[in-house]
């Protein structure tokens, strides 16, 4: 990521701005000083978010590139998605067969996923239905950073997957505001995207630092699930009688414990005070 020099002034300079948006200096110049009239209305939007501007002068923005706002999607947003039954069951089934498994739907949102998976990355389940998100998780949740063995390779193909998503969906009113909060609030998100790379997963390995079992490797594949265009399954499996497949039997254990006991399994062995 590139080093910024200490600046006299608050706010941000020509040069982030740019870099929020996903464009060249050269083009949000232009913008800027009314050069240019091809702004997207996602542009619109990062650059309304990284502004913190009110309603009035984001809706003045708009006016200014002549492009119209999308108001009506913003206070209506598309409802949540869902998973059929069949799904449901099928991750059931490979929860059984020590095989972490989920469903990520539109703008890389966590849709469904199974106990092994949330052992393994994080309980998408219980945070609020906002953040059930994996490229939020991987640019904002610290945690991600030392989850995943190759954190970089994973941020930056799971950031190009959501240009993907904003090149099929390029009027969805959410994924504005997702691209917008993550421009503002990651330094290595805003590098990615102005990359404009797009990549779609369809099978390879993954390695985990994972804070219980240790060092593991999976291997994944992605499925379209039929009748959804917009949802894939992920299925991770390992390799039989390696390390990788006995730490994921391990963890499936310790994630069917009870809280107190996960606690002791992973607290420091403290000294023996008896007498």
């Amino acid at each position: 990521m590139p080093r910024t020099a200490r600046r006299r002034v608050p706010g941000l300079r020509r040069e982030e701005l740019a870099q929020l948006a996903g464009v060249s200096v050269d083009y949000y110049t232009r913008l800027e000083q009314g050069r240019s009239r091809t702004a997207s209305p996602e542009i619109l939007e990062a650059l309304a978010t990284a502004l913190h501007l009110d309603d009035t002068e984001r809706a003045h923005l708009f006016d200014l590139a002549n492009r119209r706002p999308i108001q009506s999607r913003r206070a209506a947003p598309s409802p949540a998605e869902q998973v059929s039954p069949a799904v449901h069951q099928l991750l059931t089934t490979l929860d059984a067969a020590y095989c972490p498994a989920f469903v990520l739907g539109r703008r890389t949102d966590v849709v469904a996923s199974n106990p092994l998976s949330r052992a393994l990355i994080a309980d998408f389940d219980a945070m609020p239905a906002n953040e059930r998100n994996q490229t939020r998780f991987l640019f904002l949740n610290p945690a991600a950073r030392e989850l995943y063995a190759d954190w970089e390779t994973v941020a930056a193909d799971t950031a190009a997957m959501l240009r993907m998503d904003a090149g099929r969906h390029p009027e969805d009113p959410q994924l504005g505001e997702l691209v917008g909060e993550l421009a503002v609030r990651s330094e290595h998100f805003r590098g990615y995207w102005a990359e404009r790379r797009v990549h779609e997963r369809t099978e390879g390995t993954k390695g985990y630092h994972h804070p219980v079992v240790g060092e593991l490797t999976v291997t994944y594949q992605a499925l379209a699930l039929p009748g959804d265009s917009n949802q894939t399954l992920f299925v991770y499996s390992t390799e039989p009688g390696s390390s990788s497949e006995t730490a994921l039997r391990l963890l499936a254990t310790w994630s069917t414990e009870p809280l107190a006991e996960q606690a002791r399994s992973v607290a420091p062995n403290e000294p023996d005070t008896a007498a």
